[in-house]
């Protein structure tokens, strides 16, 4: 079972490959399947030596990071954020088979959210576009979960835009406070309620009078 999921995960990163790869080199001419990675390695100055990420072995980590990257459009942004706001950087690098393909600088704690650059000249000879783009939410918790010793400040939470995820601070999901805010909307609405059914029966109760007097 467990060699089957390991088969799965592999083919999926083969998608992925092939999507992430075709940014920079597709033409008028159909190009032909990309095999599948053999993994990512992941680079930067907290790092006493790269991160190695081998698809054999670790398919769910390796699909994971190619999925930090495998959005980018064609063109980005020209300039970024100022270096003193980019934080930390970590460079992947993908491999298909043992040449590596595509690289890219990741700035998971940037000011604004996490940053791409993608740079133009690419590992395999090939250039594309160079240019800065908008990061994934999730690109922290990710490169965390590869080994990358990053501190965990936020929790992710599905249903956000553009990546699928939304992020919330810690203390907004204290389960204490939201019971208090939640107590203190309810009795309000109670109140409410109660207001709206005195002045109903006041204006009944008028109402009745005053047919009363007619009726006399």
């Amino acid at each position: 079972m467990v060699r089957q999921m390991r088969r799965w995960a592999t083919v999926l990163a083969g998608t992925l490959a092939a999507a992430l790869l075709s940014l920079g080199t597709a033409g008028p001419a159909a190009a032909a399947p990309a095999p599948a990675p053999a993994g990512v390695d992941i680079s930067g100055a907290d790092l006493p030596e790269p991160l190695r990420l081998r698809a054999d072995t670790q398919p769910d980590l390796v699909v994971a990071v190619i999925d930090q990257v495998n959005f980018l459009g064609r063109t980005g942004a020209q300039t970024g954020p100022k270096a003193a706001a980019l934080g930390p950087k970590y460079t992947v690098v993908v491999l298909v088979g043992d040449t590596p393909k595509q690289t890219y600088d990741l700035y998971p704690e940037a000011a604004g959210g996490p940053r791409i650059f993608r740079p133009a000249k690419q590992p395999d000879g090939h250039k594309t576009s160079a240019g800065w783009f908008l990061g994934r939410l999730s690109m922290s918790e990710t490169l965390r979960a590869a080994g990358v010793p990053l501190e965990r400040q936020f929790d992710t939470v599905s249903g956000g835009v553009g990546g699928g995820e939304r992020v919330l601070p810690e203390d907004t999901l204290d389960p204490a406070k939201d019971l208090d805010e939640a107590l203190g909307e309810l009795q309000h609405l109670l109140l409410l309620n109660v207001a709206v059914m005195l002045t109903i029966t006041v204006g009944l109760a008028g109402i009745a009078l005053l047919i009363r007097r007619r009726t006399r």
